[in-house]
């Protein structure tokens, strides 16, 4: 058999923001509990599967700092573990009351969660020992993976106001990758692939940052600087053409608010001389020697899974992720037609779903495998297939997404075939081969429309007034405080950083622009700014006189104990650049 026409890179990137040990609402911990069951764990038992059947699977996998501290915390596990006891009690009650209405189909289904719970019990207290990410780690290890970096809270990086943000933001994310994996990441995954080139930008919003123009560095050279080797971008920012988007399907306000933005989109030409398939390096400021590897998402794989109409898990057998039966909120429903509304979805049936499973793996096998050929052929060297998707998609999202994994993986592992396809890291295809010319890339996302309004619009715009004025405040309380001889101002000022980067989370303008869980994102975002700012007040206070109130002592050691993340946080990032 000949060598491989290319290598297949499956990214899977894991983020939640900070939600463990709030107090504002039960549903916050929810979406972490719901993504280690669903998600993390049927991952990671796919993987090791693979692996004691003999195959190396080389996946990519990205987890980001504020995930890994939560997952980390100690109190995780007793938490997540009666949430699984709550989910397989609140299976059997559903399994008895649908027996007595003598509904056996719906009975089964109840017992089939009660059973999907207790294994993942089982598999987290025994198999893991409780310890998710020592499982990650030990993957990565032992060579099956390879896991790369991000920022620290998932922050969108371009609309950052200071380049001590971007920059805290990097070296934060790789100092807690270290922590954890005890090793230095290669990769490094931008949030929503924001890119922003070197330019001379302005503020979008009026704050405390000012309007005026100033040159800002492209994101190459933050993770450049910061020992990164490669990155990945859209294909549309490599290419021109049409962005892929991946959210307007879905969320009916996001439809509403691109309504009202399309006259300002233009798409660019497309660039045919230009290849998905192959690395380039990315630079801005040819002048420093700055340049990065990149890597490219390749839309044909990408659209098979997010497509609104014809995307594999949007198939009427699969099980529907919307309709649940309360109060325990399992699903026991199938998608029946994209169109279908609540009232007409029909119930799920398992034997149903699994026979499509098979059949989308393949369909998705051949599509890498036609890639490649395509790119083989025109090339005459193997190219790199990059296939990002979020974890949560498979298994939270899409129920049987952890079994297409499995089968895709698989498949391409054992391919006899002359066009076989080798599994290779964005690292592995890197030190076998070299990357192509120097390019320059545009400013965008993989947001809908390509650039940033889905992050920054109407909505927003009051969030990114108070996250530029906070980062005004810490510069200038870092460049007056941080050498203080008095400890305590440091300790709350180290506190003031940790809520700022949390305040920066890419995920309040996204959940807000998409009309998810409003008020709880609302809640959350105003309340680490207004920690902020009693912070500060107390960090001036201490400097001035030397006491403090004793509540609001009592306040600073209640922020550090419920945002309790990034010990080895350094004030120094955090100067005015």
């Amino acid at each position: 058999m000949r060598a491989p026409i290319g290598k297949f890179n499956l990214i899977l990137h894991s983020h939640l923001p900070y939600v463990l040990n709030d107090e504002t609402s039960s549903y916050g911990e929810t979406w972490l509990f719901e993504a280690v069951a669903e998600s993390y764990i049927p991952i990671l038992n796919t993987l090791n599967r693979l692996v004691r059947e003999g195959y190396s699977p080389r996946v990519t996998l990205s987890i980001s700092p504020v995930l890994l501290e939560q997952l980390g915390d100690d109190s995780f596990p007793g938490k997540f573990s009666a949430y699984l006891e709550k989910k397989i009690l609140d299976a059997a009650n559903d399994r008895t009351h649908f027996l007595y209405y003598r509904n056996t189909n719906l009975g089964n289904l109840a017992r089939m969660w009660q059973v999907f719970y207790d294994s993942v019990l089982e598999d987290f207290e025994v198999k893991y020992n409780c310890n998710i990410l020592a499982a990650f780690k030990k993957l990565q290890d032992d060579g099956f993976v390879e896991i790369i970096a991000t920022a620290a809270t998932h922050a969108y990086l371009p609309l950052l106001s200071q380049d001590s943000s971007i920059d805290a933001q990097v070296k934060q994310g790789i100092s807690a990758y270290e922590r954890v994996f005890g090793k230095k990441p290669k990769g490094f995954w931008l949030p929503e692939f924001a890119y922003r080139p070197s330019y001379s930008w302005t503020p979008p919003v009026a704050s405390k940052a000012g309007r005026r123009p100033y040159m800002r560095k492209g994101m190459e050279e933050f993770l450049s600087e910061n020992g990164i080797s490669y990155f990945f971008t859209d294909s549309h920012l490599l290419k021109g053409g049409k962005s892929i988007g991946i959210y307007l399907q879905r969320y009916q306000a996001l439809r509403k608010l691109w309504g009202a933005f399309t006259n300002q989109y233009h798409t660019l030409p497309e660039d045919e001389e230009k290849s998905t398939c192959q690395a380039y390096k990315a630079v801005t400021a040819p002048k420093d020697g700055q340049s990065l590897n990149m890597m490219t998402r390749d839309p044909n794989t990408a659209l098979q899974i997010w497509h609104g109409e014809w995307g594999f898990p949007g198939d009427p057998e699969y099980l529907d992720f919307f309709k649940r039966y309360f109060p325990g909120r399992h699903r026991y429903w199938k998608v029946t037609s994209s169109r279908a509304d609540l009232a007409d979805k029909i119930e799920y049936d398992p034997l149903a779903a699994d026979s499509k499973v098979a059949a989308h793996a393949e369909s998705f096998i051949q599509t890498i495998r036609q890639t490649l050929a395509l790119e083989y052929e025109k090339t005459g060297k193997p190219g790199i297939l990059s296939a990002p998707f979020d974890s949560e998609l498979f298994g939270h999202w899409w129920f049987e997404g952890p079994k297409f994994l499995y089968l895709v993986l698989k498949g391409l592992l054992s391919s006899e075939e002359e066009d076989a396809v080798a599994l290779g890291t964005g690292g592995d295809y890197l030190q076998s081969t070299e990357s192509g010319s120097y390019i320059t890339l545009p400013e965008g996302s993989w947001g809908e429309g390509g650039f940033h309004y889905i992050w920054l619009n109407e909505w927003t715009y009051w969030m990114w007034k108070h996250i530029y004025d906070v980062e005004v405040d810490l510069q200038e309380m870092v460049e007056e405080y941080t050498n203080h001889s008095d400890p305590r101002i440091k300790d709350v000022l180290k506190q003031c950083a940790r809520e700022l980067l949390m305040l920066q989370s890419s995920d309040w303008p996204f959940y807000l622009t998409t009309w998810t869980a409003r008020d709880f994102v609302e809640a959350k975002f105003t309340q680490h700014h207004q920690n902020f700012i009693r912070l500060s007040q107390l960090v001036e206070h201490l400097a001035a006189n030397g006491e403090v109130d004793f509540g609001e002592w009592n306040f600073y050691q209640d922020c550090s104990r419920k945002n309790r993340i990034f010990p080895d946080i350094e004030l120094e990032w955090f100067r005015n650049r």
